[in-house]
């Protein structure tokens, strides 16, 4: 059964992709399927968790699969990929890791600064490199086709 956490982290996740779609603005079915989407990232970072202890390994995991929805879902309504792989992964993006990297190396705390640092690249490297890698095999196979 699914808790009262988790149903109020998908909302979120859910309305937070809608107010990033409605700045992209994003009308109509491409509003609801990037919201969809961000709260279908969320939940997929949220159910691979008992299986990967590894939080960058799952913000990989959850940016191709995030990203090829995203990709295909441009390709059906007709709209540039980048907007939809965008938001969909907007309930992943570090901003608290960010948040305290920052406050640490403002403060001069060295100590908690260098493996917060650590941390929030890895987090952001992981989502960079699951868009990346999907967006160059989608690219790849869309060649093939032409060929």
């Amino acid at each position: 059964m699914i808790s009262t956490k988790v149903v109020i982290e998908l909302l979120t996740a859910f309305l937070g992709t809608l107010g990033f779609a409605l700045l992209f603005n994003l009308r109509g079915k491409k509003l609801i399927y990037a919201s969809l989407g961000g709260m279908f990232s969320w939940m997929l970072f949220l159910s691979l968790g008992p299986i990967f202890q590894n939080e960058a390994l799952r913000y990989l995991i959850v940016a191709i699969i995030s990203t090829a929805y995203s990709e295909i879902l441009a390709r059906t309504l007709k709209t540039p990929a980048s907007t939809f792989s965008i938001l969909v992964l907007v309930p992943l993006v570090p901003g608290g890791a960010l948040y305290n990297t920052v406050t640490f190396a403002l403060s001069g705390n060295t100590e908690a600064f260098i493996p917060k640092l650590i941390y929030t690249l890895e987090l952001a490297v992981a989502l960079s490199l699951g868009i990346v890698i999907t967006t160059a095999l989608f690219k790849n196979i869309k060649l093939h086709k032409k060929a």
